[in-house]
């Protein structure tokens, strides 16, 4: 388990990171999320012992990375943000470096080298110089390294920053092999991946944590969560046709020129009271689903809300 207490960390006068506190425990996947500035690599790089905490502690399966770091570094994976390496050497080559340095010799090293060159698809690139490589490939050499020791803590910053889809599908495949006895933190500003890959999710603003929860529960806290979208092919008044159902927090247009419309819910399901008003009153109605509560939506509110404070 990752326990961190009351951590902080100031450059001067200014308080990146402002007394967190959280555990993430095995088989967790973290989606650490934030605006820019918001303090996530920073404390990244504090949780990995690259940076020394102003204040508080981080202890890693009951080591403290400030008092016991060599214990605690050897259960960490690291992908840094920008995945940096050595651009002189070849994929393979910079590899075997990093196996020895883990404490790999012989044909064990080749055979994990082997092993995570085919979990992250490096194989046409393994005698390629690294600074001849696409920023997705040097991502992805970020992650072989990262992976190579088989950690129990695998901590990652941006981890598919750069990949096309077809590769941000193959590395989220691979975190959730990877997170089933591991524990997982993954430092992103694409949503997305917190509701493809993650069990949890924390939002931090100004160094404090402002959100905290399952990427559903955290969906559930949107304006949007059971609203329901309605596509018309002719105008109506809707605003008028729903007045007085009291479930019903409110009714947006979508696009100019367009009859669509999200109908707002108080948090409460209104799908059937908004089909069966639909039917009896013969709504000209094209298209019509339930959406989804939009993490962007409450990452938005709570970064902001902590902004005004």
């Amino acid at each position: 388990m990752i326990e961190i207490k009351n951590l902080t960390r100031k450059f001067d006068q200014v308080v990146a990171v402002d007394d967190l506190s959280f555990d993430v425990r095995e088989g967790e996947v973290l989606g650490f999320l934030g605006p820019n500035g918001a303090g996530k690599s920073t404390t990244m790089k504090v949780i990995t012992g690259f940076l020394s905490p102003s204040s508080g502690s981080v202890t890693i399966a009951g080591f403290d990375i400030g008092g016991r770091p060599l214990e605690a570094k050897s259960l960490i994976g690291y992908l840094p943000e920008g995945a940096p390496s050595y651009g002189d050497m070849s994929t393979l080559a910079f590899l075997r470096f990093i196996a020895r340095i883990r404490g790999y010799r012989g044909q064990q090293a080749e055979d994990r080298i082997a092993a995570v060159m085919r979990d992250v698809a490096l194989e046409s690139v393994a005698h390629q110089t690294i600074e001849t490589l696409s920023k997705g490939f040097k991502r992805r050499v970020g992650l072989a390294q990262a992976i190579l020791h088989d950690p129990k803590v695998l901590i990652l910053d941006e981890p598919t920053d750069g990949l096309d889809p077809n590769q941000k599908n193959q590395v989220r495949e691979l975190i959730r092999n990877l997170a089933k006895d591991k524990i997982v933190i993954i430092s992103t500003h694409i949503l997305e991946e917190v509701t493809a890959v993650c069990t949890r999710a924390i939002i931090i603003d100004r160094g404090k944590i402002v959100a905290d929860g399952a990427p559903g529960e955290l969906e559930a806290r949107s304006r949007y969560h059971q609203a329901v979208e309605v596509r018309l092919s002719s105008e109506i008044d809707l605003a008028a046709e729903l007045a007085g159902v009291a479930q019903i927090a409110g009714v947006e247009r979508g696009h100019s020129g367009s009859a669509s419309f999200t109908i707002l819910s108080r948090g409460e399901p209104i799908f059937a009271q908004v089909s069966e008003l639909a039917q009896r009153r013969q709504w000209p109605v094209e298209e019509f689903h339930v959406r989804r509560g939009q993490l962007e939506d409450v990452f938005r509110t709570v970064t902001q809300s902590a902004a005004g404070q």
